[in-house]
């Protein structure tokens, strides 16, 4: 008689597309475990054409190969005993729409890393700002927010070759430029007249998982302070940590940055954000949902696990850490994750992709301790995360030998 076994399973294949607010901006955060994930970004001189060997897309205080909130992520699926590929396709700054069109410069071909694989699960994050309402962001662009997020996700799943105008497109969906820029694009965005050409992808795949990522609040939308700048004296500084910025001669000692939510708070942008991520959601079925990472931000502020003012100094200058200080979500420039923002954004994403509850770890997680974050605070951003995910209505499943012991035998695993 002879016996059989089944196959393996497959690993699944998951790909994170975003900007720095995805690969961390900085250690401790963004080379965590890069030896496990893909940086698709990273320059390849090994292939053929040399892709990503231009790397001005990044500042000199960010070295690839990254591995971010896609290495975080990763550890903690194989603590739970998952078997996840993990890549990540990122670029500073980068909107979705610099990711579809290829924006950033001749060799980063972004829209290439998203057809060069057939995907399980993509999870795309926007510019921080980018899906704010009409005005209340410097980058805010409803309209190109929900066109490239759609046309992304068509790409994934559909993969058709297209060709269209963008004036074309906002006019078909607004009935004209000024609607457009009425419902919150810009001249410029609303009126592009450019002949855009899109090839087919090879490995479009209909059931892949696509997420949308809700970005965070940001208090350097919020609260008074001066303009910054990153500070270039590399490598003496090795983050490119804020300073103010006197290069304009009429401000001298610098200049007020512009603020959005000043009146209004970390919570009120909180919430715009939500509305714009869920009514995208609501628009566009194949979308498999949001991940709250914003909201979970708001929900650590309000039940005072993070530090939730205090950013700034009366001049203008952002404020070192106090010891009485709860963490701090945010990095010196309060607009980056911190290690802190990154462990909960990190947290979140596994509890919306694989429903385990992410308060199952418990204060021996590893990824916690890799990055210098104390049990007890690893514990509270896990509670917060398993709190806002079933705020979000996502059913959890907790795992109380994995809570015991991350590192326990394969018996203790998660299994779906």
């Amino acid at each position: 008689m002879t016996s059989t076994s089944a196959a393996p399973a497959e690993p699944i294949a998951i790909l994170f597309v975003g900007n720095s607010y995805t690969f961390g901006r900085l250690d401790p955060v963004e080379s965590y475990n890069a030896g496990n994930v893909d940086d698709m970004t990273r320059p390849r001189p090994d292939l053929p054409g040399a892709p990503f060997t231009d790397t001005s897309g990044t500042n000199p205080w960010e070295p690839h190969p990254w591995g971010g909130v896609p290495g975080i992520f990763k550890q903690l699926t194989l603590q739970a005993g998952l078997d996840y590929r993990v890549s990540l396709s990122t670029r500073n700054a980068a909107s979705l729409r610099g990711h579809f069109l290829n924006t950033a410069n001749a060799n980063w071909d972004l829209r290439g890393n998203i057809a060069a694989k057939k995907w399980d699960v993509v999870l795309l994050q926007e510019q921080s700002d980018a899906a704010l309402p009409p005005g209340r962001g410097k980058n805010a662009n409803l309209p190109q927010f929900s066109a490239y997020a759609d046309k992304i996700e068509r790409f994934i799943h559909v993969g058709s070759t297209e060709s269209y105008r963008e004036r074309q497109m906002y006019t078909a969906f607004y009935g004209s430029t000024a609607a457009c820029v009425a419902a919150g694009g810009t001249d410029a965005s609303c009126g592009n007249n450019v002949l855009r050409t899109i090839p087919a992808n090879p490995n479009a795949n209909p059931h892949a998982k696509v997420y949308l990522t809700q970005t965070w609040a940001r208090p350097d939308m919020v609260f008074p302070h001066l303009v910054t700048t990153p500070n270039a004296d590399y490598p003496a500084v090795p983050d490119g940590r804020p300073i103010v910025d006197t290069r304009d001669p009429n401000f001298p000692s610098g200049y007020p940055a512009t603020l959005y939510y000043e009146s209004d708070g970390l919570a009120a942008m909180t919430a715009d954000l939500h509305a714009s991520f869920y009514n995208k959601l609501g628009t566009n079925p194949n979308f498999a949902g949001v991940v709250p990472v914003g909201d979970a931000f708001q929900r650590a502020l309000d039940a005072g696990v993070a530090k939730g003012g205090y950013f700034y100094d009366a001049s203008g200058v952002y404020t070192a850490a106090r010891p009485s200080d709860p963490m701090n979500l945010w990095w010196d420039d309060y607009l980056h994750a911190s290690k802190y923002g990154s462990y909960l954004s990190a947290l979140v994403i596994l509890g919306t992709l694989t429903n385990i509850d992410p308060w199952s770890f418990g204060a021996s997680e590893q990824a916690a301790a890799d990055l210098g974050i104390s049990g007890g605070d690893a514990v509270r951003l896990q509670r917060v995360a398993s709190d806002q995910l079933a705020a979000a209505g996502i059913r959890l499943t907790r795992i109380p030998c994995l809570h015991a012991n991350p590192r326990a035998p394969a018996a203790c695993k998660f299994s779906r």
